[in-house]
């Protein structure tokens, strides 16, 4: 038999399975989404069992439709959204929702920690510009100040990815790759920092026990063989957080950058040792690949603006759209792309929930600056989409200014779907885009490693090497070189000069 290897990709709003060959092709993909609880200002939450039945459904799903043979299925490897948590008692019950990566309950713990610690020390140790409330560091202490005696039941902090690992194999484990935005992580060491740790109430036996990404975890239990259809053959391999993970299922050429478009906009750089910015304006991580390192700037919101543009200013739209069978976002590129590039002096921030790489600025907010009489809802449209090409450059500059090459750039996310914002992005760029064969770069990614991880392939280059396809190459058009240039540096000035009034 041919082995198969399994990949979930656990996002923040849905769950995907999906099942590849040695080859890279994709033979099943299924998707079960969930929506998030927000019980309060500030809080974002999820029952776990939610994404343990989420898991169940999608694999046995992806089983159906390939009719693959589950004695076949070689590995099984969790791509995962970052930072979310479960704590567990000693029997492996949850003891309080997931607390969602978006969560942001912890601003005065996070306070607490930069005050102790500084931005200085923080980020030479954890490679994390910034102490954010969203760092599961600052949400531990925000529960041994706010519930403790919830805090003292702790037997272990599970990450999503740990948590279900947990589920699958009975093993407490975590990857250095998740574990770089924790604030408790030595990025140089890889190991745990004693003094963070000491400070938020936390000991090295209550989180899992390390491991690279691609390292074998173990069989898959009995029991939950069952629950997934699958055969306790199948082996569990640690994975990564999402947005690297996806990068390396897009390849590690060099001078070749990730960007995917989700709901927020992620960019991996890959590096062999790490790099600090001395102005502290774009995080270092632990790579999906083993003894490597990324840059990743990132910004809150790129598709979500989309999302949100169409939800509140496009409903009846929408509404037909899909009663006819069309994707609502296809009808509002296609007359957008009737708007000659630059909006005609139409210009947005895209910051609805804040601005991160490199402004690092939470009270950001959106902006549209410039309009007249004469714009139109498919202006608004292209400024959005324009303005998160520039937020994309803003980054790719930042990165060359770091000593980073940036020949090409790799699109992945839904935005890669998109004809009209691949051409934008190349143009604002004047850089070739390319598209991959597989848009679950995340899923790919998780295969390589299985594949690796069995032997299938002797080191994970070639791995890449074999499983990896690109789709499209979107050439820049010259022609809008200077039109982009001169509204990105309206860009540019139009955050600095509104950032004082971002209170």
């Amino acid at each position: 038999m041919s082995p198969l290897f399994l990949s979930l990709d656990v996002g923040t709003t849905s769950l995907k399975a999906a099942l590849f060959d040695a080859r890279g092709q994709l033979l099943a993909l299924e998707r079960q989404e969930y929506t998030l609880l927000t019980p309060a200002a500030n809080r974002v939450e999820l029952d776990p069992s939610t994404y343990w039945e989420a898991l169940t459904l999608s694999v046995r799903a992806v089983l159906q439709r390939s009719a693959a043979v589950p004695a076949e299925i070689a590995t099984l490897c969790i791509s995962s959204q970052g930072e979310t948590f479960i704590p567990i008692d000693a029997g492996g019950a949850p003891l309080t929702p997931a607390i969602v990566w978006l969560d942001n309950r912890a601003v005065e713990e996070a306070r607490l920690i930069a005050d102790r610690f500084g931005l200085d020390e923080v980020f030479q140790r954890t490679g994390q510009p910034d102490v954010a409330p969203t760092w599961p560091a600052c949400k531990f202490l925000w529960l041994r100040r706010n519930q403790p005696e919830v805090f003292a039941r702790v037997t272990k902090f599970l990450w999503l990815e740990d948590y279900l690992l947990y589920r699958l194999t009975g093993q407490a484990v975590t990857s250095l790759a998740q574990q770089t935005s924790s604030l408790l992580l030595d990025i140089r060491s890889k190991d745990w920092w004693p003094e963070m740790m000491d400070f938020v109430g936390v000991r090295p036996d209550q989180l899992g026990t390390l491991l690279p990404p691609g390292r074998l975890v173990g069989p898959l239990l009995p029991e939950a063989a069952a629950a997934l259809g699958l055969t306790p053959r199948t082996q569990a391999v640690a994975g990564s957080m999402d947005q690297a993970i996806a990068a390396l299922g897009a390849g590690l050429s060099a001078g070749v950058v990730v960007e995917s478009t989700g709901g927020a906009l992620g960019i991996v750089a890959a590096l062999e040792q790490p790099l600090f910015d001395p102005q502290r304006r774009v995080p270092c991580y632990f790579h999906a690949a083993p003894d490597t390192y990324c840059l990743l700037p990132w910004g809150q919101t790129a598709g979500m603006a989309l999302k949100w543009l169409r939800d509140q200013f496009f409903p009846l739209e929408m509404q037909a759209a899909l009663a006819a069978g069309r994707d609502p976002y296809d009808d509002m590129t296609a007359a957008a792309a009737l708007v000659s590039p630059g909006c005609d002096g139409l210009l947005a921030l895209p910051h609805l929930e804040g601005a991160f790489c490199p402004e690092f600025n939470p009270n950001a907010r959106a902006v549209f600056f410039g309009a007249t009489l004469r714009h139109t809802r498919p202006h608004f449209t292209r400024a959005l989409l324009e303005a998160v090409a520039f937020m994309l450059k803003r980054n790719l500059d930042l990165l060359e200014g770091l000593g980073i090459p940036v020949h090409a750039i790799r699109s992945l996310g839904g935005g890669a779907r998109s004809p009209l914002w691949l051409q934008i992005k190349a143009d604002v760029l004047q850089k070739p885009v390319q598209t991959m064969a597989v848009e679950e770069a995340a899923c790919l990614g998780a295969a390589m490693l299985g594949a690796h991880a069995v032997g299938v392939y002797p080191d994970l280059d070639q791995a890449v090497a074999s499983m990896l396809q690109t789709k499209a190459v979107i050439q820049p058009n010259p022609a809008y070189a200077a039109v982009y240039q001169q509204q990105y540096a309206r860009y540019v000035e139009l955050y600095d000069r509104l950032a004082p009034m971002f209170v």
